[in-house]
């Protein structure tokens, strides 16, 4: 198990687009593998490249539904639902921290798998909201910032004050 630091909030790699993934080889299988060790010892449900400093277009989810974990290179959203669904939503970068985002029910989304073949996957539900969620990482928007200015007020003071109780 190889698990790797997580760049933590406020650092501004989480704000940076990450760059697309051109070569399909070991190292990028053995980045898939440590973002998911990272992952389950974060625990997290879904993690990016950036989340540990690397800026490659990969996420990696574990969702409690028992599908196993899955690997999405150079993710895009290509069709999202007019129904929205409401999801607690945090970050691995941002622990202890939480609040509702209204996000589309439903997506298609393209990526390649590990071995370079194009994919396409229908998701809705938590998977749906994972999908976006770690997206929008990838093209440099933290969570947060989907959220109204008040809410986004409230979530960091809590951050802050839970950042300053651990020290």
């Amino acid at each position: 198990m190889t698990t790797q630091p997580i760049v933590l909030f406020p650092d501004q790699r989480l704000r940076q687009v990450a760059v697309p993934v051109s070569i399909f080889d070991d190292s990028l299988r053995i980045l898939a593998v440590d973002l998911l060790d990272t992952l389950r010892a974060a625990p997290g449900i879904g993690i990016t490249g950036p989340h540990i400093g690397v800026g490659l277009r990969v996420v990696v989810l574990d969702l409690p539904d028992g599908s196993g974990p899955q690997t999405y290179i150079n993710p895009e959203i290509v069709q999202t639902s007019d129904t929205t669904i409401q999801h607690e939503e945090g970050s691995i970068s941002m622990p202890g921290v939480t609040e509702t985002l209204t996000r589309a029910e439903t997506v298609t989304v393209r990526y390649t798998d590990l071995e370079g073949r194009p994919q396409t996957e229908e998701a809705e539900g938590l998977r749906a909201v994972c999908l976006q969620h770690e997206i929008d990482q990838l093209d440099g928007i933290f969570w947060t910032q989907k959220l109204s200015a008040l809410r986004r007020s409230r979530i960091m003071a809590r951050y802050e004050k839970l950042r300053r109780s651990q020290r």
